[in-house]
Parts: C-alpha cells; structure tokens; sequence
C-alpha cells in the first residue's frame, strides 16, 4: 500500500481526471429543457467479497447516474471463510455458495459471466471471453490464485490438500473420510509467503476436535513460516502468543515456526532446514498471487497485485481503483521466512467501499475525498476451532496499534455460525448497505 505522500505521487490537485468529462456530459430530454447527466459506466471486475461491494455500493450511490456492470471468472459468490468445515461434512459446497446473477440484476447491476482476458487502462477497454467493454470507472477485484507453484508437491495434483478454494475443501473432504478408515499422522501449515493462516489454524483445531470425536489419537503437526504463533500475518496480537501456544498444548499439536517448506512427497513434507515430518493426512495453505490478466495487462507486480493509493485508486490511473486481494500490501516485518499479509474479507469489503464511495464523488465531479489506509482498517477475525475458539478484535489491522482484544472461549464458535448465516443472508438479496 502506497499512500500519496509515502509513494512521492500527490493525489490530483484539481478535478482535471476522467471524472471531469463525466460531470458536464449531458443530454436534452425532449422539449422540456431539463437536462440530465449521461449514466457513467463503471466496470467491476470479480463478484465475490470485494467486486460485490463495491458493484452494489456504486449503484446504490448513484442509481440511474451510474451503469453497472460486472465481469466475474466465477458465476458464484463464495464464502470462503467456511471452506474450514467442508472436510468434516459440517457443511456441503451448496451451502456455502449460490449463483450471484440474481443478486445483481435484482439491484439494476448488469453480470456478465466471463473471464477478463486484458485490460487496456489507456484506452479504458477491457477484453473478456465475453466480448469487448468501455468503460468511464474500472474496479479491480479480481480475488486470488493459488501459488500452487512455491514448492514441488502442491496443487491440485499434488500430495497434500488445500482448502482455499472450494473444489480443494471437496476434494480434502473425499480424502479426510478415507483418513478417518485408515488413520495416521497429521500435518497441517502454511508454506513461506502465505497470508491465510487463520484457515491453516482454524483447520488444525477442527483436526484435533473431530479426531477426539472419532476416538482417534494420532500426532498432529502445525508448521508455518510464521516467527511465533499468533501472528496470523497481522504482526500477532497481545497475549496472542501465550494464548495460541495454550491450545496447541490442551490440543497436543506439536507447533514447528519459523519454517520454510522445500517439497510435499507422498507421505512427508520435508523442510528447508532438512527435517522432515511424515503424514497420512496434511492440508497445506499456499502463498496467494493476483489474477492472470493483472500481469499480463503490466498493470501489477509480480505478483498480480496493483499499488494503489488510500482512495484505491492507481498511482498512473485516477479512474482506475484495486481492491481486495488485487490491491498490493507491502509487510511491515522481515522475517527468516516470507510472511504475507491477510487481504480477504472484512479488509476487502472496507476497501471496496471507499472505491465506490470515492466513484461516485468522481461521477458528481468532485474530488474523491474519501481515504482508508489498509494497516488503519480495523482487524475483526473470528478463529473457530471446533466447538470453541477466538474471537480478535484490533483497531488496526497492522501494527502499531492502541486496543487490540482477543477473546476465547466456545461463543466464539458459535459466533461464526450466527456471523455465516447472516452474511450469506445479506449477500444473496444484496444488500450492500449493511455491515
């Protein structure tokens, strides 16, 4: 993330953008005199957490001025967080997503079901499977893929199961209840440079629940990059060190931090250090990178990922926004071991909404006022952990921080059941007005 003045770039001084066009078109509405402004189009690319946000939110700002269109890979909105529960058939892949099309269209949001496949931001055109769109305003929130690439072994084809993304919680589903007839050790991680560790925790404790409750007793392992535990990419909380290290002991997980993974062979997972843990079953987390066409169009890193200022909008591009897992975090911490930064969920919505915020200023013809720097977005995270767990509350998501609270106990649980149903709830009828 690169504000304004951290990246050298100060944000326009007068509105000279392509919000300036937008304000002063106009067209005659028969004989009457009245005059209205002509609907600006604004594209969002991606429909799940972010590109949802921000699509509703455009609109509900600015009705009939704004045209609405989304261009999504996926044509399900996903609720990632319960991709945990999968695996223990707690919940199946229909109940934790449902067809989006009707979600938008019921709120005068055009969806295209369509891949983008490159975007030219000098020419304000994007290229989809779908056919060519224009547009005025371009919202970038094209999720993640998975990394499957950071060490041998990983993947869909690989020798160990990831649960972030929902074909990979179904399949570690198939291979925990063939587990269950056969039973042995149990390696659960993240590799150098992930960002998901709440899933690679929250997974660990529903192993050791479930185990307990299938009377199964078989080691369990939890390795990370991470310096100490608790961190969860966020720089740790108070007292999360002592309290995490608390369950892994009443849990009889054994924590191995600080670790790098060199490959994933069938039955072990050997380590950059030359140890190696053996395993019948093992769910590893990997890093995540940016869409294909974030690359390939050279408006990101690496990576995939777009520095952005705290209005999210681009640095070269003022009608151009990044949100989400798309917008690039840099890590406040150097550690032995590369430690990404979590960007999904509550983050991804609070950045989409001070993208559609600030659209709609750039419609009205005013300058987009509205700023939220991602370490000063407020951490809100509940790690479920069976039938008990944590609930993290900070008022920064980065440090340094002046309250940070972390809460155990089973209403934790329970809170992320109530907290799913309702956000599933809000999402499906769309209503982007609610927290």
């Amino acid at each position: 993330m690169l504000a304004a003045e951290e990246a050298g770039r100060a944000a326009p001084a007068e509105p000279a953008g392509p919000w300036q066009p937008l304000a002063n078109r106009v067209r005659s509405m028969g004989t009457s005199g009245v005059r209205a402004m002509t609907a600006a189009k604004v594209l969002v690319l991606g429909g799940n957490f972010a590109g949802l946000t921000a699509a509703l939110n455009v609109k509900r700002l600015l009705g009939e001025d704004a045209d609405v269109t989304v261009v999504s890979k996926s044509g399900q909105f996903q609720f990632n967080p319960s991709f945990i529960w999968i695996p223990f058939a707690k919940r199946a892949a229909s109940e934790v997503a449902f067809p989006v099309a009707r979600t938008f269209e019921s709120h005068g949001v055009r969806f295209v079901h369509g891949e983008a496949t490159r975007i030219d931001a000098a020419t304000q055109r994007v290229e989809t499977m779908e056919g060519t769109f224009g547009y005025d305003f371009l919202v970038i929130a094209t999720g993640y893929v998975n990394d499957y690439g950071v060490i041998p072994g990983l993947g869909p084809d690989g020798n160990a199961y990831s649960i972030t993304s929902l074909d990979g919680a179904v399949a570690a589903a198939v291979g925990w209840a063939a587990f269950l007839n056969d039973p042995g050790p149990v390696v659960v991680g993240a590799t150098q440079g992930a960002a998901c560790f709440g899933a690679a925790y929250e997974f660990v404790f529903n192993v050791t629940y479930h185990l307990r409750k299938h009377r199964i007793r078989v080691p369990v392992t939890y390795v990370s990059p991470e310096p100490f535990p608790g961190h969860f990419g966020i720089g740790g909380m108070p007292g999360g060190q002592s309290m995490l290290g608390m369950f892994f002991r009443n849990q009889h997980i054994n924590p191995v931090f600080g670790a790098g993974m060199r490959e994933i062979v069938p039955g072990e997972i050997r380590l950059s250090d030359g140890s190696t843990l053996p395993f019948r079953y093992a769910m590893v987390v990997p890093p995540f990178s940016g869409a294909e066409v974030v690359r390939t169009s050279g408006l990101g890193n690496p990576k995939g990922f777009i520095d952005v200022l705290d209005t999210y909008q681009t640095l070269e591009y003022p009608n151009v926004y990044a949100v989400g897992i798309a917008a690039a975090v840099s890590a406040p911490w150097v550690t032995s071991n590369a430690v990404g930064v979590p960007k999904t969920g509550f983050p991804a919505e609070t950045m989409a909404r001070v993208a559609a915020a600030n659209i709609a200023s750039q419609v009205r013809g005013e300058m987009p006022a509205k700023e939220e720097n991602f370490g000063d977005i407020p951490a809100v995270c509940i790690m479920d952990a069976g039938n008990n767990g944590v609930m993290m509350l900070a008022d920064r998501m980065l440090p340094p921080r002046k309250r940070a609270l972390m809460i155990p106990g089973p209403q934790s649980h329970l809170a992320k059941v109530a907290f799913e149903k309702y956000f599933l709830w809000k999402t499906r009828h769309g209503y982007a007005a609610l927290p």
